[in-house]
Formats: structure tokens, C-alpha cells, sequence
């Protein structure tokens, strides 16, 4: 793409304006409060930095404006971020306590401390966990979604921090997305709206916004287009006109800014191939200028390194372009000191360092946060009983009916029902990513003392009409035949990159669901299938399988509001009608990843807003289950930066852990791997033939952490000798990124047998080493690359 179409027109754009944010006695203040701050002071608040890296005393010698809890960070000395409240309140104590001390040259500034309550305050275990975005949208209920806001605002506040990095405004266009949940809606209308309504739920209406008052700092995200990149690769490009920009992707931040909200965050991908952390057209003319934002720009994690010329601790191209904050979880240090360098120097000039921090001072200013008075933060203020009837009305909105053949539901009173499938009863699988954890994996049941999983409110609700319920997780039973089997199943927790996915066909990633429905009908056996998943995928093998069918989303902790709805009253009238209607196109084929209403030859199986209610006379007829055409096998791509690429998986035997953990540039984009003696990690899947690739080198992008004590080498296939790389490893610099290359000759040499390979990589140590790796691949360096030494067959 030519620069140019990088470039956005403002007086193509609509026009907005900010509300509740300037006024005379607030810039008044923040005239003579930047009149005694040093440079270091004003560029310390342009940093943000992770409360994994930057610990309370550290502000003492850099004075930051802003630190974050992210998605994994625990807060210091611990090890683990689901800890107790009461924890979290001390930890952000310890930092306002310091940066607030009165002390020789320095001006006490409050910082702003944000955290990602995606759906609720959802970071910090014990709070109300709302339903997922995608789930929302099909609510269709601005005044709920208010509500929502209004709560985790408060639990948020309660738990010592003032801003919360939502709402997400994506308009998601490819299901293969792996942010596609955190969308409402394939269409700008009910994003647009509910963007409105949920800055209002967190800050209140525009110029009252108080911390004191327990409301929060709002962020408008990502800017822009985030859900509009090619394929859905996330952190992609979005290679659309600026008339698409504006009419797809812009109308949630005009309703954003028009509702006050305080921040906006940038998007970590691209426009017509330039990213839009260093996008000036976008940041300045755009947001600041035609939509009048008067708030400030926050950047996403370490987004900024990966701006053309940047690295993590160096980028002042994307203040220039106008970001006022930049996310620099790790490097937060060498950002702050060469950005320190620039601002005197003239590089980045001292009036965009003046504009930067009058705005995010007078965001702290209007959020309260410089008045004495701190609100009284709270663990009871978590998931109070009007907190949680909150949560549970959204998931009664949010589930949507898309067949109900010979009218099974409502679930009959005095009926003996069987539950199964492998999301049942499991709060953590119905939660989904941005759970405690930030790809959501490893929560509980016992993690979630205030939730109720799906299986425990269906026995409740069925037990009060009269009927028994049974859990079989694999819907197998003994004894009487049960009346009908509710099978629930749907995808593992994911959020971006992770998430993304090269096919929408479920079942080839996960059958289990598909075979217990099967199972049941072989025998006669009415069956419901609810599918639990982050995005609308191609599950018609599953929806024939099952007389009705529920698209339950990612309803969090409130497991009792899906029952209240399928399962009628004593009386055997229903309880709660369903109410949800689809916000995004059902695919009806396998191969409609993109399938968005108004798009030419629009062809769902299930319509956008379409959604049945208990009488509708609709029935399903027999769906066609040809699946995927087969896709070339991936026989050289094994690990990318924080994600295995299918079909390819890990097995670790011996004495070794592993760990996710950052790369140089993304955040949990390695993996460690711990060894405390001997053991082996492998990546194994179908066997290939690689006798093609014979010219080239295995890969490995890695660090090492702590040097090896013993032999460690590398094998391709289960023959053949392994290939010693111990020197390789022990000349690498410790903490350094680097990688090294290893030809297939070498392996063929030593006995592989490269037509047959279903083990591209096996790695053996045999004492004390740590090594993270950020990928394995087959590279074209075979030519340039030396054997190592083979190690004679044990």
C-alpha cells in the first residue's frame, strides 16, 4: 500500500466532542501544578509501567504516571495473581503511598493505576463476572449494559484501582479473530450504543466522574479497526478504505467521546500497513482534532516496540503521533530515560510533552484522584447479592434459542434429566479468557466461591419443578433412561493471539461433544446441545445432533441464569422467556469465516437478530455436514510467538516445568521451560514427509535463562542418534534473545528418517538449565548453518 493510503481526511469524519472534561478552574490547576514539575516529572507521567516490574519503591527515583496490574501480573512478592482482595488493596496502597510522600524535589502527583475488567472486575477472584461482550450484543439492552458498567466500576474502585481498560468497541469481521467475544456486535449500530452506555456505567455522567464516589476511568479500545485486520490474525492489518474505517469502525469512539469518556487506547495493529501507534493522521488529526478528545491516548502492552525504528524501551516516533501514554510493562525504565533524552534534545518537542501531560493530569483531576479522600476500598463491596442479580438477568438476555424442534424446551416440570459434557460443571470454561488469568486458563470451581457453574443452577431448577437431574461429564449413565440429556460443551478459554484460529469447523478441533450427542440419540434420548463459545462457528454436525440447541456464549459466573431460563416453573409454563437475538451471522457452511450482514451473497444458516422465543413454530431441518475442504497440512510452522500452530502440540516428560512468559515483543509470546534435572520437550503430531524440506534448518528462537549443567541436544523423528547443541546453548548470552539453526542434513546424518516424521523437535537435558522459546520452525538457513556435534546413541 502507498503511504498515502494510510492517511486519514478529517473532513471526511464525523464530528464529536468531548463532555465534562475542561473546564477553567480544572486547567487552571494544571497550569501551576506543570509550572513546578521538572521534565523528569512530566515525562514520568507519559510512562506507564507493570506491577511485575515496577514496584512501589522504584517510584521514588522514577516518578511514573500510571502503573497497571496486566492479565497475568501478580502483585509483588507474589508468585500468583489470584490472591485475596485485601491484597490487591495494600499492593495499590503501597504505590499512591509513595508516590504521594512529600519529599526534596519532588511534586507529589497521584497515579492512576488501571487493570482489564473485561467482564467485570474480572482480574481479581471474587468478583461479579458479567457475561462476555459477544454475548451482550445480543441482549440488545443499552440500560442493562449500563447497569453492568455502573458494577465494575464499583468493584473495580473497591479494589484499589481507578481505571478499567474497556469498553471494547470492535466491530469484528472474521470469526477466526481470537478478540471476536470481546465484540458486541458484527454492526456498528449496537456497538455505537452500548459504547455510550457503558462509559456512562463507569464514570457516571460526564463531569461527575469520581473515584470517590466509586466510579472509574473508562478506555475506549482498540483504535481503530482492530477487528477489521486480514484473516482475523490479530495485531494484523486492516487493509480497508477510509470510507470503511469510518463507517464500520469508527461510530463506537464517536459515541465514546461524546459519552466523556476519559482515554482511549490504540490499537496494536495496522492501517493500510502502518501501525496505529505511530499514526498521526489517526492519533492527532482525527481523534484529537475531528472527534475533539480532550482526554489522553494510552498505548496497548509494549505495542509501541513494534512501530517501524521503536523498540520497547525507546519509541519517540508514537509520541509524536500522539500517544500520551505508552504501556511499557518491562521496559518502562529505558523508555523513560531515553524519552527523557529526546524531550531535551528537541526530538520530541517539549510542547507535545506539555499537551501529553495536561491531559493526563486532567483526567486524574477530574477522576478525583488529587482530592484527600480515597474511597473506602472494600472486598465486601465484591459480588454483593445485587451485584450478582445483575450478572445473572444479563445471562437470562444473553442466550439465544436457535432450534427448538418439537418444542423440548422449556425442560418440563418433573422430567429426569441427564447433564453432561465437558463445560457443565466448570465456572472457568463458562467464563472464558480475561478470567482471574488473561487467557482465562486454570481458574476453578473453587476459584469462584461466588459463581454457579451451569450444571449446579440446572439441578436447582429442576429439583424446585419436581424433576431430578443427574452429571455424567461423557453422558453415560446407569440405571432408568433418562427423559432428555442437556450436553454442554463449547471451546477452551482464549483471548488475542492465542485465540486465533485458522478454521471455524468445531469439531475439528473438539469432538467430545459431538460424540456424547451422538451417543445419547443412538439411544433414544431427547438431547439439548448449549454451545459455550467466544464467536459463531461451524457446528452443524452438533446442532443435528441435538432436538434444541442454545448458543450460551461465555455467560460467567452466573451459571443460574441459563436454567432460569430453560426450565419451566412447577406449573410447566417457563420461568424467563429467552430474549437474545444474534448480533452476529450463524455460518452455514465451514468455509464463512467472514460472514457479515450486508455483505454481497450473504448466506448464514443463521441470520443476524435471528433468536427464537418459546412458541415460535420454527423448525430446523437436517443441516448439510460437509466439512472443511482439506487444507494443505502444516508441515513447517511448529511454534509462533505464544501459540502452537495446528496440528502441532507439546508433551513434556521428566523433570521439567513450563511457564508462559514474555518475548521481546509480546506479551506470554514464550514459553519456559524449567529443568531441574533430566528431561525431554517435544512437539509431536500426524507424521509428515519432510524429505522436500532436506535443505533446510530446524529454528529455535529462544533465550537462555539460566546456563546449562549437562548435555542437551535436539532430535527430529523417533530414529536416529540426537544432535548435541550443548555449546550452542552455553555460548548464548543469558537474558539475550537469539536463535539458533540446525540443518535437517544434520539430522539425517545421525539416523532421521525425514519421511516419516511425526516429532519435528525434541529437545534433552540431562541437569540444571531454563531456557524460554519464542518459536520452532523449518528456515531456509540451512546452507549457512554448521552441524553440531551428534551425540552417540544411548
Amino acid at each position: 500500500m502507498p503511504a498515502s493510503a494510510a492517511v486519514a481526511h478529517p473532513e471526511l469524519w464525523p464530528e464529536a466532542r468531548s463532555a465534562g472534561l475542561v473546564d477553567p478552574k480544572t486547567e487552571a490547576f494544571i497550569t501551576d501544578l506543570m509550572a513546578k514539575m521538572s521534565l523528569r516529572e512530566k515525562v514520568g507521567q507519559m510512562i506507564q509501567g507493570d506491577m511485575e516490574a515496577a514496584v512501589p519503591e522504584d517510584l521514588r527515583q522514577y516518578p511514573l504516571g500510571s502503573v497497571l496490574a496486566g492479565g497475568n501480573t501478580a502483585p509483588p512478592n507474589y508468585k500468583d495473581d489470584n490472591v485475596a482482595i485485601d491484597v490487591w488493596i495494600r499492593t495499590t496502597q503501597a504505590y499512591h503511598a509513595v508516590a504521594l510522600e512529600a519529599r526534596p524535589g519532588h511534586v507529589p502527583i497521584p497515579l492512576i493505576m488501571g487493570v482489564d475488567s473485561v467482564h467485570g472486575a474480572s482480574n481479581f477472584t471474587g468478583a461479579t463476572v458479567f457475561p462476555h461482550n459477544i454475548g451482550l450484543g445480543a441482549a440488545r439492552d443499552p440500560e442493562l449494559i449500563a447497569e453492568i458498567a455502573a458494577v465494575t466500576a464499583t468493584e473495580t474502585a473497591a479494589s484499589g484501582f481507578d481505571w478499567a481498560f474497556g469498553p471494547a468497541v470492535s466491530v469484528p469481521q472474521d470469526d477466526r479473530w481470537g478478540r471476536t467475544f470481546e465484540g458486541y456486535s458484527e454492526r456498528p449500530e449496537i456497538v455505537a450504543e452500548y459504547a455510550a452506555a457503558y462509559v456512562k456505567g463507569l464514570q457516571g455522567a460526564p463531569g461527575t466522574t469520581r473515584i470517590q464516589d466509586g466510579k472509574v476511568a473508562a478506555s475506549a479500545k482498540h483504535y481503530l479497526a482492530d477487528g477489521g485486520t486480514r484473516d482475523g490474525v490479530d495485531q494484523g492489518d486492516a487493509p480497508i478504505t477510509e470510507q470503511e474505517m469510518i463507517a464500520l469502525h469508527a461510530p463506537g469512539y464517536v459515541a465514546a467521546v461524546n459519552a466523556g469518556a476519559m482515554t482511549v487506547m490504540a490499537s496494536f495493529s495496522s492501517w493500510n500497513g502502518a501501525k496505529m501507534h505511530g499514526n498521526k493522521s489517526l492519533l492527532t488529526d482525527i481523534l484529537k482534532g475531528r472527534l475533539g478528545f480532550d482526554g489522553f491516548i494510552i498505548g496497548d502492552w509494549n505495542a509501541h516496540s513494534q512501530v517501524p525504528g521503536c523498540n520497547g524501551g525507546d519509541c519517540p516516533v508514537v509520541f509524536n503521533a500522539g500517544l500520551d501514554m505508552a504501556m511499557a510493562p518491562h521496559r518502562w525504565k529505558e523508555l523513560f530515560d531515553n524519552t527523557v533524552k529526546e524531550a531535551e534534545d528537541g526530538t520530541i518537542p517539549l510542547a507535545r510533552i506539555d499537551d501529553a501531560v495536561r491531559r493526563i493530569l486532567r483526567v486524574k483531576v477530574k477522576l478525583g484522584l488529587f482530592d484527600p479522600a480515597r474511597p473506602g476500598t472494600d472486598a465486601r463491596k465484591l459480588a454483593t447479592p445485587e451485584h450478582r442479580a445483575v450478572a445473572r438477568r444479563a445471562v437470562q438476555e444473553s442466550i439465544v434459542l436457535l432450534k427448538n424442534n418439537g418444542n423440548l424446551l422449556p425442560v418440563r416440570p418433573r422430567s429426569r434429566v441427564l447433564v453432561a459434557g465437558s463445560h457443565a460443571d466448570d465456572i472457568g470454561l463458562q467464563s472464558g479468557g480475561w478470567t482471574i488469568s488473561w487467557q482465562g486458563r486454570g481458574g476453578h470451581n473453587e476459584d469462584f466461591k461466588q459463581g454457579v457453574s451451569l450444571w449446579a443452577g440446572l439441578k436447582s431448577a429442576i429439583e424446585a419443578a419436581g424433576g431430578s437431574a443427574s452429571l455424567s461429564a461423557d453422558g453415560t449413565f446407569i440405571g432408568a433412561k433418562p427423559d432428555l440429556a442437556i450436553v454442554i460443551f463449547g471451546e477452551q478459554p482464549y483471548a488475542e493471539h492465542v485465540g486465533d484460529i485458522g478454521r471455524i469447523d468445531f469439531s475439528f478441533a473438539d469432538g467430545s461433544g459431538l460424540e456424547a450427542l451422538k451417543a445419547l440419540k443412538a439411544q433414544g434420548i431427547p438431547t439439548v446441545g448449549v454451545f459455550l463459545s467466544g464467536r459463531p462457528l461451524w457446528v452443524n454436525p452438533e446442532i443435528n445432533q441435538s432436538d434444541a440447541f442454545v448458543a450460551g456464549f461465555l455467560p460467567g459466573t452466573e451459571g443460574e441464569g441459563v436454567a432460569d431460563v430453560l426450565v419451566a416453573k412447577a406449573d410447566g409454563t417457563p420461568n424467563k422467556d429467552f430474549h437474545g437475538k444474534l448480533s452476529f451471522s450463524w455460518p452455514k457452511r465451514p468455509d464463512q469465516a467472514v460472514l457479515n450482514v450486508g455483505q454481497p451473497n450473504y448466506d448464514p444458516l443463521f441470520a443476524y437478530d435471528y433468536g427464537l422465543k418459546y412458541g415460535d413454530r420454527v423448525t430446523v431441518p437436517q443441516l448439510d455436514e460437509t466439512p472443511s475442504a482439506a487444507a494443505a497440512m502444516n508441515i513447517a510452522t511448529y511454534y509462533t510467538p505464544g501459540k502452537l500452530v495446528d496440528p502441532w502440540t507439546f508433551k513434556s516428560l521428566g523433570d521439567v516445568a513450563s511457564q508462559a512468559v514474555d518475548s521481546a515483543d509480546r506479551q506470554e509470546g514464550a514459553l519456559r521451560f524449567i529443568f531441574t534435572g533430566h528431561g525431554t520437550v517435544r512437539i509431536i503430531g500426524p507424521a509428515v514427509d519432510l524429505r522436500a524440506e532436506a535443505g533446510k534448518s530446524l529454528r529455535i528462537d529462544y533465550r537462555v535463562d539460566s546456563a546449562p549443567k549437562e548435555r542437551v541436544s535436539v532430535m527430529m523423528g523417533g530414529k536416529g542418534a540426537p544432535v548435541d547443541i550443548t555449546e550452542l546453548f552455553a555460548k548464548s548470552p543469558v537474558g539475550a534473545w537469539t536463535s539458533l539453526t540446525v540443518p535437517l542434513a544434520c539430522f539425517e546424518a545421525a539416523g532421521a528418517d525425514l519421511g516419516s516424521v511425526s516429532t519435528p523437535f525434541l529437545l534433552e537435558n540431562h541437569g540444571a538449565f531454563t531456557v524460554s522459546i519464542t518459536g520452532i520452525r523449518l528456515d531456509d538457513a540451512g546452507g549457512d548453518a554448521k552441524c553440531p556435534g551428534i551425540v552417540a546413541a544411548q
